[in-house]
């Protein structure tokens, strides 16, 4: 569900499809990890805005909180892990919020391009999803 809102919200306002598709994948990779890793009730929250050419995405969970990045991919043949990296090579930026025995927030921006000429033309502001 969080793909096609997002997603919808964004083709609303032209984004381009290629930059659509990463920030679909960043999200994708943030929500499996808050399932995975966001405690018993596997619960997680979801926001976005899109405004002043970026859009921003917070996934909150109520985990233990987020490992560090790892520094690099894990050997081709382990079956997990990859996501965080996932995540740093689609978006703009990346940040986590951790706050022990509360859970974790991992922040997602992307700065947006557009498929139509007239980017300038219209504005392109969505408060909230």
């Amino acid at each position: 569900m969080v793909r096609r809102v997002l997603g919808d919200a964004m083709r609303s306002l032209n984004v381009s499809e290629t930059c659509i598709a990463d920030m679909l994948l960043a999200v994708s990779e943030a929500c499996s990890n808050a399932v995975r890793h966001g405690g018993p009730a596997n619960r997680y929250e979801v926001t976005a805005a899109i405004g002043a050419g970026h859009c921003d995405v917070r996934v909150a969970d109520n985990g233990d909180g987020v490992p560090q990045m790892p520094p690099h991919f894990p050997p081709p043949d382990t079956e997990n892990g990859r996501g965080l990296l996932i995540m740093r090579s689609v978006v703009d930026e990346i940040s986590f919020g951790v706050t022990p025995g509360r859970g974790t927030t991992v922040h997602l921006r992307k700065n947006l391009s557009w498929d139509d000429d007239d980017a300038e033309a219209r504005p392109r502001e969505l408060a909230a999803v």
